[in-house]
């Protein structure tokens, strides 16, 4: 999908969780998040925090590298064009190095304490071995009105049609498998529908209930229209896809 420029920054050990963070015009919010990240995850287990500046027009690049000056943890990598959310979700994912991806937002709504909280459960004794999907699950909602009626349509919708067992798809929180998300079928707002897409891959989806908080500066990228009316092309394609899905778990290959 998208082309990136050259990954910067440096590999200084191996982390256990890659922290993937696509931004837009986000300079204002870039310090306070990454000072929540080293105050409620740092010492937990080794990570990196993965930038993803998709074509930001603002000084967002430049507040990166001077975390980057303090931080060794962080990298950079950057679009040559604007391209998406769920291009800075495929990027991410390329240039991660861990078997664990944790995605949030860089708007300072995301609590990196319930992130790491998700990446627990994909630890936990009980978890099941095919697990490839920890979604967070927003119990209040700091939007406005009309934000969140859209949102509970769009996704009643999508639960209906496409057969998705997630209540919050839209939410920015979630821990994956990095080779499970590598093989599912890329699009333009892909992201929208991990869910219903990591389903139809085979694999075990939960969801967390979390806590969502208000964005400090600046405005979200996404209105009423592009999260309803967009999106109907896309879930046509899902659904499309789940009705056609091979049975994955059968095409498995045994090597003697």
């Amino acid at each position: 999908m998208a082309s990136a420029t050259d990954l910067e920054g440096d590999i200084i050990s191996t982390p256990e969780l890659t922290i993937v963070i696509p931004v837009l015009n986000e300079a204002e919010n870039i310090a306070e998040v990454l000072r929540e990240i080293d105050e409620k995850i740092s010492g937990r287990a080794p990570f990196e925090v993965l930038f993803v500046d998709d074509g930001s027009s603002d000084a967002t690049v430049a507040e990166i590298h001077e975390a980057m000056e303090r931080w060794p943890w962080i990298r950079l990598v950057r679009h040559r064009r604007t391209c998406g959310k769920s291009a800075g979700l495929i990027t991410g994912a390329r240039h991660a190095r861990c078997e664990w991806i944790a995605n949030m937002d860089g708007d300072g709504q995301n609590d990196p304490a319930d992130l790491w909280r998700l990446y627990e459960r994909t630890r936990a004794p009980d978890a099941a071995p095919d697990l490839v999907l920890v979604a967070g699950q927003r119990r209040r909602r700091n939007d406005t009105l009309l934000k969140q009626i859209s949102s509970r349509v769009a996704n009643k919708v999508r639960m209906s049609l496409s057969g998705d067992s997630v209540p919050d798809a839209a939410c920015g929180l979630k821990v994956y498998r990095r080779d499970a998300f590598l093989e599912l079928p890329r699009f333009d707002n892909m992201h929208r529908f991990l869910s219903a897409l990591f389903q139809r891959h085979g694999g075990t989806v939960i969801s967390v209930p979390i806590e969502d908080r208000p964005r400090i500066h600046g405005q979200s990228k996404y209105g009423f229209h592009n999260r309803l009316w967009v999106g109907i092309a896309d879930l046509l394609g899902v659904i499309w896809l789940r009705r056609r899905s091979l049975p994955i778990d059968e095409l498995k290959e045994e090597v003697p």
